[in-house]
């Protein structure tokens, strides 16, 4: 009874012993094993075993992306200082996990190290206009540069990216300021650019008013001048001298005023002759005298002229 107790417990032991050397790494891990506190191998993923009291599992390295977010102070090239957040993605190399392992007691320390140098770096070469405007090509350099040294460590620097570029309130105000005014430095230019070709064309539609006119004027005293020369030949075509055709003539230019002063909204009062037609015999015949003797002065002051020319010669 007693040997098989102790076959019991051998078999235990044994089971024990067999299954304490077998170990799984899951997917996307990678083991360090030791051997005597001497690296001896990398397990990936699947079941391995190792010997037992004699291998230990030294440490489980993650294979995934990891991020490291880093916030760095410093200042521009326009001496503002400004507050800087960027965040990287990172990871271990499938193929250097133990140098990883072994080379960098705090990974996430050094390249905290790395980025805040980097940034250091290189925002001071830049203006904050800049900064803000070339934050993926700031962001790419830092890469490049971290990326190089974690390297040699059995690091790949993944991905990257400024994620904030904050300065001081006063700042911000200041650039809230500008660009305000920016604004509306624009707005007033084309407010003035809208006026000017406001009146450029209230201008040219005057202008094309005005040529209407003038030209609906001309063609209607061209009309009345046509309609009396056509009333003229009318009258000599039945016989009427010259005479007698400006009578006529002007006797119905006189009637139209008339009338149309008859017809007309506005008050107004107009001093005829006595009797009419009678008057308006008188009328012509003073206004003919008039023009009579108009023409006869200007003929003799013509007269004058010539012989006073004449006496110097």
């Amino acid at each position: 009874m007693g040997g098989l107790v102790t076959l019991i417990i051998i078999l235990v032991l044994v089971l024990w012993v067999f299954l304490s050397g077998l170990y799984v790494v899951p997917q996307q891990r990678a083991y360090i094993i030791e051997r005597f506190g001497k690296f001896l191998k990398v397990s990936g993923a699947g079941i391995h075993v190792k010997v037992p009291f004699v291998d230990r599992i030294a440490t489980k390295t993650s294979l995934r992306v990891n991020q490291l977010m880093v916030k760095v102070e410093t200042k521009t090239l326009d001496n503002v200082f400004v507050t800087v957040v960027v965040s990287t993605q990172f990871r271990v190399e499938a193929q250097n996990v133990a140098k990883a392992y072994y080379e960098l007691q705090d990974p996430a320390g050094q390249l905290r190290s790395y980025m805040e140098d980097a940034l250091r770096s290189a925002i001071p070469m830049l203006t904050l206009d800049d900064a803000f405007a070339r934050k993926d090509d700031v962001a790419s350099d830092v890469q490049k540069t971290v990326g190089a040294e974690m390297a040699r460590f059995g690091f790949t620097v993944v991905k990257t990216l400024i994620t904030s570029i904050d300065p001081s309130n006063q700042v911000k105000a200041a650039m809230d300021s500008i660009n305000a005014a920016q604004r509306e430095k624009e707005a007033t230019r084309e407010r003035a650019e809208a006026n000017r070709i406001a009146i450029e064309t209230q201008a040219a539609a005057e202008a094309e008013r005005t040529r209407l006119q003038g030209e609906g004027q001309a063609n209607y005293r061209r009309e009345i001048a046509n309609g009396i020369v056509d009333q003229i030949k009318s009258l000599q075509a039945v016989g009427m001298n010259i005479d007698e055709v400006n009578n006529v003539v002007l006797f119905n230019q006189y009637l139209d005023v008339m009338r149309s002063l008859s017809e007309s909204k506005n008050a107004k009062t107009v001093v005829l002759p006595a009797s009419t037609p009678g008057g308006y015999g008188e009328l012509f015949t003073q206004m003919t005298n008039s023009m009579v003797s108009a023409q006869e002065a200007q003929n003799t002051t013509t007269l004058g002229g010539s012989d006073t020319g004449s006496s110097a010669r």
